[in-house]
């Protein structure tokens, strides 16, 4: 559901300058020269988002590399579902939020229920209705500005050029240019992330080419990049021993969303995440009722990294950001 992890309004109109003010300030690879003191970030997505309730460690991290930032983070999660599918179910309202009018989400809400009326079991259409409708009925009170927009990508972005994320976000990055904001392309690596220890080098071709497919678009789209692909891959060279994800279930594991936050703190501000003190990340699926403090491999369900694992993961999540700037670059 739509769950803003901080809603303080203090000082709203004087920060909301400052943000999009220090948004405009551009430097290569990230998103501000100078982070203003707060800035609102909507993710995009599905469970890879919300899966160790990952923006909650981003904000964290990004919090403590830039002190005095504040992250107000919320969240907009469809199980398994795309950019295709959240355009399908309005989500693109919620991005539009600032000049959206009644009728728009009326009309959203009429399509939604022809979808169920067609389709009974169609259980996401009847999730954003009820989004929908509580939307609506805050259309009179003070409008939200995104300053970020994350858009998640999940499986819709390995078809090459036919690819429909490659539809899809650009349609959601002209809203949020068009409100004034940022938009941050999180790509996701279902298909590379491993479960056991790696025996032999990764194949680096395919990851390669589907990098050089989102650093196209992030040209052309001006945005800001969490490339996981190509930051799992440095991981993978640098620690074969550590895995990507769970046995038993197919998600990020701890190592991944730790990883992956690195490499926001990178795509946000341009910045290695090396030397950040953050060390914990907490998985949020239990392996069942009686072993809540396990995840689903059997393992502690709080992962808490060693100083040398902390270096290496900031060190890749770097290492991946310089090698696909690189590829934007070359993409101009």
């Amino acid at each position: 559901m739509l769950h803003p992890l901080r809603a303080s309004r203090s000082r709203r109109s004087f920060l909301a300058a400052c943000a999009a003010l220090a948004v405009s300030a551009l430097v290569p690879g990230g998103m501000a020269a100078q982070p203003p003191e707060t800035l609102t970030v909507l993710f995009i997505g599905n469970s890879f988002t919300g899966r160790h309730t990952l923006s909650a460690v981003v904000k964290a991290m990004a919090e403590a590399g830039n002190p005095g930032l504040k992250l107000e983070v919320t969240t907009l999660l469809y199980g398994g579902r795309t950019l295709k599918d959240h355009w399908r179910l309005g989500t693109q309202n919620f991005v539009n939020h600032t000049t959206l009018k009644p009728a728009e989400v009326e009309a959203t809400l009429a399509a939604l229920k022809e979808s169920v009326a067609r389709d009974p079991a169609d259980s996401y259409a009847k999730q954003a209705i009820t989004r929908q409708q509580e939307l609506l009925g805050r259309l009179g009170a003070p409008r939200r500005k995104w300053d970020i927009v994350v858009l998640q990508s999940y499986r819709d972005d390995t078809q090459g050029a036919a690819s429909s994320y490659l539809e899809y976000a650009p349609r959601f990055a002209a809203l949020v240019k068009a409100q004034g904001g940022r938009t941050v392309l999180y790509e996701t690596t279902p298909d590379t992330q491993h479960a056991t220890a790696l025996v032999a080098a990764p194949d680096r071709a395919p990851v390669l080419a589907k990098a050089k497919l989102i650093a196209a678009l992030a040209a052309r789209l001006d945005a800001a990049t969490v490339p996981m692909s190509l930051v799992a891959l440095h991981c993978q060279t640098r620690r074969p021993d550590l895995t990507l994800r769970f046995v038993n279930d197919a998600h990020l594991n701890q190592t991944m969303a730790y990883l992956t936050a690195c490499a926001f703190q990178a795509a946000l501000f341009g910045r290695s995440p090396e030397g950040l003190a953050l060390d914990t990340v907490t998985d949020t699926r239990y392996l069942d009722a009686a072993h809540r403090d396990k995840d689903r491999d059997n393992q502690p369900i709080k992962r808490i990294f060693s100083a040398r694992d902390r270096a290496d993961l900031q060190r890749a999540a770097w290492e991946g950001h310089q090698e696909f700037l690189r590829l934007v670059a070359a993409a101009k």
